[in-house]
């Protein structure tokens, strides 16, 4: 992942390990001013489940996408981290311009929607049919700073679900596609659409892959599996009566 800085000179961190710590002093990988985080403040791992965040003993509070955590949090690319007067911006590694996603049987698309995670709108699901308008002209209002207007569009073209946006990527509030700027792309599953302070992730489980099928290890064969044909092995377990019925009875004989 990539980690930005919004509105600071700070250079991007790069960062592809499994582990990354930060805090104000210099062993942690991520160093902020000692006015503003403790010492070691939080974590940031990474498991099957994602970016896992934890806040570490005697940190203060931080803010991912303007909610407060106060122990542990699972993070997506996009998200914003706020610690103290410092904003961390969590960015996917790829662009998303020029990728591609397999095509979306028509009769499926009533399953993909749009489900808002953070800012005004949060906590509802927006349906998408053919097309969704979000901003000044859609039924979806976008409430920005300084009532700057915005539009963003979610449509199908050609089998792909796409969006499209009247922000400039340089502007002062770019829409950003798992933390990327971009004006237009292709959407996948679980994608995070943020614009100012608001959050979207994409529903869209007709256009996650199918899951990979694991066939059962074979069984592990029975010693009697292997002895041979069944017939060969009830005439050894007849041999082994037998030589039991002779051996007791010479037995018998012989005690008399």
């Amino acid at each position: 992942m990539r980690i930005e800085f919004p509105n600071s000179t700070r250079a991007v961190v790069s960062w592809n390990q499994p582990l990354l710590r930060i805090g104000s002093d210099s062993d942690n990988d991520v160093v902020l001013a000692a006015g503003q985080v403790a010492p070691h403040h939080l974590r940031i791992s990474l498991d099957k489940r994602g970016w896992v965040l934890d806040v570490l003993p005697d940190a203060t509070r931080i803010y991912v996408n303007a909610r407060p955590v106060r122990e542990r949090a699972i993070l997506r690319a996009g998200d914003t981290l706020s610690v103290g007067d410092c904003r961390m911006l969590l960015c996917a590694d790829e662009t998303p311009v020029a990728r591609t996603s397999p095509d979306m049987p028509e009769q499926e698309r009533c399953t993909v929607a749009l489900r808002a995670v953070a800012g005004p709108l949060s906590g509802q699901v927006l349906p998408l049919a053919d097309r969704l308008e979000l901003g000044p002209q859609g039924r979806i209002p976008l409430d920005l700073p300084q009532g700057e207007p915005a539009t963003v569009t979610i449509f199908w073209r050609d089998g792909q679900l796409r969006m499209e946006s009247s922000q400039p990527v340089d502007g002062r509030y770019p829409v950003r596609v798992n933390g990327v700027a971009v004006q237009q792309t292709v959407l996948l599953p679980d994608d995070q659409i943020g614009i100012g302070m608001h959050r979207f992730v994409i529903d869209a489980p007709g256009l996650a892959p199918e899951p990979e099928i694991v066939l059962p290890p074979d069984p592990v064969p029975l010693p009697e599996d292997t002895a041979g044909p069944r017939g060969e092995v009830w005439w050894l377990i007849a041999t082994a009566a037998v030589l039991a019925l002779g051996i007791a009875l010479l037995l018998l004989l012989h005690a008399h």
